[in-house]
């Protein structure tokens, strides 16, 4: 076993100490705070590196491709809980991205964060975030997984609900805790489950983990209600976690509003940590969901679920983005919609053609955030798309980083990443063997995605600027003459500092490359994960499958690119309080997409609505009938104590003290016969003879 094996729990360790050291340190120094964060998550990240190196050029067995550090927790009587760590692929490419984009969204923070008064307290939430992801990555034991899955969540709470002052932050943070506890609860009936089936929870544990062939080929012949297979319906309550987590449909509605935290956390949540735990979740227990994956025969029928759930979710999502105006929620749904796409990629393709979707998007969608972070700090914290435009003369950096990512998320061909991440998603769907819809659907998601993000670009650096302008600034200082000069030139759009232009940079340089590790000539990221060798093969781009997908993706993104450009680009918006084209045309259409199919609505009047009743119902019956009985059988209790009280004083002891006085008064009779005085006694005998003679007499006569 390699060093960074076995020493694989520094990298969130450090990230955690930091975060507790951090929780110790005053609000005052807020520069050592951002420092230890950041050199925190360096130092994981060059972790993260050495781990990744380790994996690169193992040989090609499945025995060599997982490295494991399991040891003794506690032990129960005989019973003994195991947990542990591993290093795979999986694993080391994860790691890299996590650690790499969360160190570029601490540094973009120092800058956004600058002048808030909590700056402290927030890299500490940040640093408990990376760190509770990165534990999750490593885990080699469900039950760890589901502790630092907890974590996550935890942190986010915390997060989203960072500006505590904002009801709408508050009501934020508590929704996605709420929502995402719903998904974890049947998340942990799998693991009980699966527990009790398997006796471990350890993935791999030399021939005896739950994800290796020996354990599955038990697991796969054993049933449940209908003939359903075990391992059919464990993955099902994992996959329940993941939809959570994920915000996947039904239980997508909390993703939108953690839009409520701070920029750099909704990068972070929507592209390194929280959102990207449920599809690594999948990836990782993939034996589970198709054990046929590593050669034992199966159902796969829960990955089937997997894909119709993630292609719903894709077009869902993305349908509600065309009508979105707020600059965050637009990327929100669009994440949604993303990780709906990765996970039909896990269900149709396997976990090489998900995960290189999640990798790419971390990259592109962390830059897609931190760049509508630039432009609301540039815009002097306006969030609306409406109140924008022409930005691109004022912040040509933040609009050529941000474009990148556009272009990267529409997956414009060829020289942007996620075109052949997304392509490849397309292509596995192709030719997925229970239905074409998925394809269909699909490319349909694909077109409304480069036509609602086209649609975003439009509005946001194109046409003019319709927020508030500096003339009218300038007419309410005449009015009031309460701002001065140096405020005016501030209420104009500007380019952000450098501390979060450098990030932007180099996360589009990302968004660029990345493409190349996955594509048909050469699917290195692919062969990586599985512990193959990748070969350079121009051939499989000309292949008549490959060139019909690829040719048909790229038709979508120009019909889309191209059809949100003729609305929106050269049909410049004027004003702010001009009706959108879309609503023009069809507002009934228009209006149920801006109120995202009214699902938050329809869960306020059924589940939410019901909820209330309930809680109602139990409160009445916990006052008027349970708390009534209480009362009674309490009142009855002090009403027997009264009884008794008053048999006790006037029957009892009246009783008792009246035969007590009785008797002291004979005694003080008889005493008196006994008072010492000679006199008295020789008087007593005396009456006592003649009553005595008296008698005697008496009875003679009688007789």
């Amino acid at each position: 076993m390699t060093w960074i094996a076995e020493h694989l729990w520094l990298i969130p360790i450090l990230p955690l100490a930091a975060a507790g050291i951090t929780a110790l340190t005053k609000q005052a120094y807020r520069r050592f705070a951002s420092s230890l964060a950041i050199w925190a998550m360096f130092g994981a990240l060059v972790l993260s590196c050495m781990a990744f190196v380790s994996t690169l050029g193992r040989p090609t067995s499945a025995a060599n491709l997982h490295e494991v550090h399991n040891f003794d927790w506690f032990q129960i009587g005989e019973t003994t809980l195991r947990l542990g760590w591993v290093l795979d692929p999986l694993t080391a490419i994860m790691l890299v991205m996590v650690s790499f984009v969360s160190l570029l969204i601490f540094i973009y923070s120092v800058g956004y964060m600058a002048h808030d008064e909590n700056y402290t307290r927030f890299f500490c939430f940040l640093s408990l975030f990376a760190a509770a992801m990165l534990g999750l990555i490593i885990s080699n034991n469900l039950l760890l997984l589901f502790i630092c899955w907890e974590l996550v969540g935890l942190a986010s709470y915390l997060l989203i609900g960072f500006w505590y002052h904002k009801p709408s932050a508050v009501a934020a943070a508590k929704k996605a805790f709420i929502t995402t506890r719903i998904g974890d609860v049947v998340f942990f009936l799998g693991i009980l489950w699966l527990y009790s089936q398997a006796g471990t929870l350890l993935f791999y544990d030399h021939g005896n983990g739950c994800l290796e062939k020996s354990l599955l080929t038990e697991l796969v012949g054993r049933t449940t209600v209908g003939g359903m297979a075990v391992t059919t319906g464990i993955g099902l309550l994992i996959f329940c976690g993941a939809i959570g987590k994920s915000g996947q449909v039904p239980l997508h509605v909390w993703l939108p509003d953690a839009m409520e935290g701070p920029t750099p956390v909704s990068a972070l949540i929507h592209a390194a940590t929280m959102v990207a735990a449920g599809v690594f979740l999948m990836a990782r227990v993939f034996p589970i969901l198709d054990p046929n994956s590593i050669g034992v025969t199966g159902s796969a029928a829960a990955l089937t679920v997997v894909t119709w759930v993630g292609v719903i979710t894709a077009v869902f999502a993305a349908c509600i983005a065309v009508a979105q105006t707020d600059i965050k929620r637009i990327l929100a749904y669009s994440t949604v919609s993303q990780l709906g796409f990765m996970m039909m990629g896990l269900g149709v393709g396997g976990v090489a053609v998900g995960m290189f979707h999640l990798i790419t998007h971390a990259f592109f969608k962390a830059l897609l955030f931190l760049g509508a972070g630039s432009v609301i700090h540039g815009c002097h914290e306006e969030q609306d798309v409406r109140r924008m435009g022409g930005l691109r003369k004022w912040m040509p950096v933040t609009f050529a980083t941000y474009a990148i990512g556009m272009m990267a998320l529409s997956g414009v061909p060829i020289f942007f990443s996620g075109f052949w991440s997304k392509d490849e998603i397309l292509h596995a769907a192709h030719g997925w063997h229970v239905s074409h819809a998925p394809f269909y659907l699909g490319i349909f998601g694909a077109l409304l995605t480069a036509f609602y993000m086209t649609r975003q670009v439009c509005y946001v650096f194109f046409g003019k600027y319709r927020g508030e302008s500096h003339e009218q600034r300038s007419a309410l200082q005449e009015k009031s003459e309460l701002v001065t000069h140096s405020a005016h030139s501030a209420s104009d759009p500007h380019e952000s500092p450098r501390v979060m232009i450098w990030p932007l940079i180099i996360l589009a340089t990302f968004a660029v490359v990345l493409g190349f590790i996955g594509t048909p000539a050469w699917p290195w990221f692919q062969n990586y994960l599985m512990g193959k060798k990748a070969v350079l093969n121009f051939g499989e781009l000309v292949q008549p499958d490959v060139v019909s997908v690829l040719l048909m993706s790229t038709a979508v993104v120009i019909v889309g690119i191209g059809l949100g450009g003729w609305l929106y680009g050269l049909k410049s918006v004027n004003s702010a309080d001009e009706l959108d084209v879309l609503e023009r045309v069809r507002p009934d259409i228009y209006i149920l997409l801006k109120n995202k199919f009214y699902v938050n609505e329809f869960y306020e009047a059924t589940i939410i609505r019901f909820n209330a009743w309930w809680a109602e119902f139990c409160d009445t019956l916990d006052y008027w009938v349970w708390n009534g009985i209480v009362l009674a059988i309490s009142y009855s209790i002090l009403g027997l104590s009264w009884v008794n009280r008053i048999f006790d004083e006037n029957v009892i002891n009246l009783g008792f003290d009246e035969g007590c006085r009785e008797l002291r008064q004979g005694g003080r009779l008889l005493s008196l016969l006994q008072n010492g005085r000679v006199q008295n006694y020789l008087r007593i005998i005396g009456i006592a003879l003649v009553v005595l003679i008296l008698a005697l007499i008496w009875g003679c006569r009688a007789s």
